[in-house]
């Protein structure tokens, strides 16, 4: 039997094809369209979801089931002693407390160690990527969730919408401030850290939204991660819910201007796109965990 197996959402934006090489498991995320449940990357692809967003159609996301959750784990410890569980952060979704308080029951306690670093897309891709690392190397579970818990304040993310309808959808802005953006061609800049989003910059127009996140994201190297960006101990990422094609001109954007720096891109997952929308945009960091 194998020593440690990795778990984690569709919300970290890591694909079958990536999952299969990788070797761990990946849990599907439900979400309705129209109160029908589908599952990201088993009942829709990408561009029938959305082809659907852009039409309107009422799109909301869904915790996964427990019993779900419970099934993989007993799976996975049929192969492995013991699971490491990256979900979803806390502070967006009840999924991670609900799994903290399963992974106590006497069926999976000292077997599966839920994650709560408090990431959400490529920084939570990058954090699976970093377990799979340190499992390679023959660190615990145990050790694995204490690692990446220690990096939890070590994350900026600034997202820049093309459109603050989904968000009004959602409950977070006015039904006004949605209307007045879109006929102003106000595109906000979001800024997420651990656990809050928060609006850091109105903008007219996305190409000024693009030079506000770039700003944002050499102010943050400067000063927030100055000592890790100079020990080349910072993860540059970026992420888009656009076009390839706008996705292409954004990660060309931001190799130009973080020059010598790799830069890790995702599509972000449909769940994350729910309440974002299409034709959104991202920028953000992590750090390597200190093992």
């Amino acid at each position: 039997m194998k020593k440690t197996g990795i778990m984690t959402d569709s919300h970290s934006g890591i694909l079958n094809e990536e999952a299969e090489r990788l070797g761990i498991k990946v849990l599907p995320m439900p979400f309705y369209i129209e109160e029908k449940v589908y599952r990201e990357s088993v009942d829709l692809s990408r561009e029938e979801f959305y082809d659907m967003l852009r039409k309107g159609t009422d799109v909301s996301t869904s915790q996964p089931s427990l019993v779900e959750v419970a099934e993989m784990w007993k799976e996975m410890l049929k192969e492995y002693e013991e699971i490491v569980y990256i979900p979803l952060s806390s502070a967006l979704s009840g999924s991670c407390m609900a799994a903290t308080a399963m992974a106590n029951e006497d069926e999976f306690a000292g077997k599966v160690f839920v994650v709560d670093n408090g990431r959400v897309a490529t920084p939570m891709h990058r954090s699976v990527l970093d377990a799979v690392e340190m499992t390679e190397k023959g660190y615990s579970a145990a050790e694995i969730k204490k690692i990446l818990e220690e990096t939890r304040e070590k994350m900026t993310i600034y997202i820049g919408l093309s459109t603050l309808e989904y968000l009004k959808k959602g409950g977070r802005v006015s039904s006004v401030t949605a209307l007045a953006a879109d006929v102003l061609n106000i595109k906000p800049v979001m800024h997420f850290s651990t656990g809050t989003l928060d609006t850091y910059q109105k903008c007219r127009g996305m190409k000024k939204a693009r030079k506000v996140m770039i700003d944002a994201m050499k102010h943050e190297l400067e000063t927030n991660f100055r000592e890790e960006y100079e020990a080349g101990n910072v993860y540059l990422m970026a992420a888009s819910s656009s076009t390839d094609e706008v996705t292409a001109e954004w990660m060309a954007q931001i190799k130009e201007s973080f020059p010598g720096m790799d830069v890790m891109c995702d599509k972000l997952s449909f769940g994350l796109s729910c309440h974002i929308g299409p034709d959104g945009l991202g920028i953000g960091c992590t750090c390597k965990p200190v093992e």
